[in-house]
């Protein structure tokens, strides 16, 4: 994303705490990435430390904030239930009272989550941004459907204009090591088993880093009216089961996975599928990868990056 809005000609102002929650040693790599670029600033900070973020707007005369910072993890969020009651809701609000006082501030762009739409059927045409959201199944659902609510409340009293947007399942290069798609590369590659949860019978909206950083710059560039806290879908639109991901893994490996299969663990939901519609009127937004080169691209990645250049098939 960073990346992307710098060679558009942006200046970033990046801000992470770089925390444990996975290998500090790939976040310090992913900064490295911007080493001799002066279009991009680091400040190593706590988004819920309100004051510094207040400060740190003020001072750059930030008038658009791209809020991706939170504590992720479905499953982390039933044993450190008060990491998600830090990051993502005092974090949440420490941006946005940063925003609504800043002087000629114009959008805040934020990531919610397929997850507010809770354990749902999914329909033939997936799930639209109108259906109800009140059955949250994880708290880390629940705070992010209360950062949608603090947003709207914001938008009203103060005519802040946000976009909200909810990511379905994004993977790829740089990823997060607590997905399923890089924790199962990893097994596959080390010859450890893998467990399937839901017994291979979930489905997921699987989307490409690089197609999600088109509807993020999309919808950065096209702010609602002050007043409006506006909510979109960001997803491939086309859901994908387990069992066929994983398949799809194999082969861009080269090597069949031991497999072992687990009942569905609490938290987890059967699928995701959004519905983009919105997304597309909006900004012309329509995914491009599909999940075979996704993946493919992913085990090149993994491969170079952890120096494992014996990938079979490869």
């Amino acid at each position: 994303m960073s990346h992307r809005l710098i060679e558009r000609g942006e200046t970033v102002i990046g801000v992470d705490n770089l925390n444990d929650y996975y290998d500090p040693a790939l976040k310090d790599a992913r900064l490295s990435t911007f080493n001799g670029r002066r279009e991009f600033i680091f400040e190593r900070m706590d988004i819920a430390d309100s004051e510094r973020i207040a400060a740190l707007v003020a001072r750059h005369g930030i008038a658009r904030v791209v809020h991706l910072a939170a504590q992720a993890g479905v499953r982390y969020s039933i044993d450190n239930p008060f990491a998600y009651q830090r990051s993502n809701l005092a974090g949440h609000l420490s941006i946005l009272e940063a925003c609504r006082r800043a002087p000629g501030f114009e959008h805040l762009v934020y990531a919610s989550s397929s997850s507010v739409y809770g354990d749902k059927p999914m329909g033939s045409d997936g799930f639209t941004e109108e259906e109800r959201v009140d059955h949250p199944v994880s708290l880390y659902a629940a705070t992010k459907r209360s950062c949608e609510l603090m947003s709207q409340s914001y938008a009203h009293l103060y005519a802040l204009p946000q976009t909200g947007l909810r990511f379905f399942t994004v993977y790829g290069p740089w990823g997060r090591p607590d997905m399923a798609y890089f924790g199962f590369t990893q097994k596959i590659l080390r010859g450890d088993p893998i467990e399937v949860y839901g017994e291979g019978r979930m489905a997921r909206d699987f989307t490409y880093i690089d197609d999600i950083v088109d509807g993020i710059v999309g919808a950065l560039d096209n702010p609602p009216p002050p007043h409006e806290n506006r909510l979109l879908n960001i997803g491939d639109s086309c859901p994908v089961g387990l069992m066929e991901m994983i398949e799809t893994l194999e082969r861009a490996i080269g090597r069949e996975a031991v497999k072992v299969m687990r009942p569905m663990q609490p938290g987890d939901v059967t699928a995701t599928y959004a519905d983009v519609s919105k997304l597309h009127a909006l900004t012309g937004y329509k995914p491009k990868v599909m999940l075979n080169e996704g993946l493919a691209r992913f085990a090149d990645w993994y491969r170079d990056f952890y120096g494992m250049q014996d990938i079979p098939g490869r």
